[in-house]
């Protein structure tokens, strides 16, 4: 048993019965690891999976076995619920069909069986780590972006983003304030400073380069005549 397995906790892990049930399976596997399993059908209902799947799910595990194409079919289903749209889902498919596997299919990664213990469960950590979100007096993760606050950098999936101070500045008060609707008065007062004569269009400009920046990982939305709104985590 790894000794940091117990980390991972409640990954659902669905597949056909026979898969399931295999003791070199991903179900298997897991619990193995110290890991916390809960095993569903592939055509089972997903809310099936956790009694409270807000606060439990951690990863969906699809073993298709020799079937990729039916294990993006069944996630396709699995994020109908609510609950389980930014969890993170891992594939797990035989390694003669690696090829069918598609890179539209909506899987954080995949993992090829038979199952190697240590590969899979640190892809299940870096599956976690990638979709999780934190603020605190160091450090801001949203989703794909960290934000090192005393070494003013920032990464999108692990590659550094060049950022202008005030972009930067910028960015970590937005952040701050995630949820909340951001007036343009109050980032020239709190950003640019109460000495700043410019105008509220050097707002729209420094938001458009971060968005250019970041894409669509970055949920900055616009109210008309209000300002701007960092989206709140998942």
């Amino acid at each position: 048993m790894l000794s940091t397995a117990s980390r991972v906790k409640f990954v659902g892990v669905l597949g056909e019965p026979s898969l399931l049930a295999k003791e070199d399976g991903a179900a298997h596997t897991l619990r193995q690891l110290g890991a916390s399993v809960r095993t569903l059908d592939l055509w089972g209902e997903p809310h099936d999976l956790f009694d409270t799947p807000s606060s439990e799910a951690r990863c969906i595990v699809i073993d298709a076995g020799a079937r990729p194409d039916v294990g993006a079919l069944v996630l396709r289903r699995v994020r109908t619920e609510p609950a389980f749209m930014n969890v993170g889902a891992i594939l797990v498919v035989a390694h003669e069909q690696v090829g069918r596997v598609e890179a539209d299919a909506g899987f954080d990664d995949f993992v090829l069986s038979p199952l190697l213990p240590a590969e899979l469960y640190a892809r299940i950590r870096a599956v976690e780590w990638r979709r999780s979100e934190f603020t605190n007096e160091e450090r801001i993760k949203l989703g794909a972006i960290f934000i090192d606050r005393p070494a003013r950098s920032v990464t999108h999936a692990g590659v550094v983003v060049s950022l202008t101070a005030r972009e930067f500045d910028l960015l970590v008060y937005l952040a701050d304030h995630r949820g909340k609707v951001v007036s343009r008065n109050e980032l020239l007062s709190r950003v640019w400073g109460t000495a700043y004569e410019g105008g509220e269009r050097t707002i729209d400009i420094h938001v458009r380069r971060l968005r250019a920046k970041f894409g669509n990982e970055l949920a900055l939305e616009t109210f008309r005549g209000a300002g701007y709104r960092l989206s709140a985590p998942r």
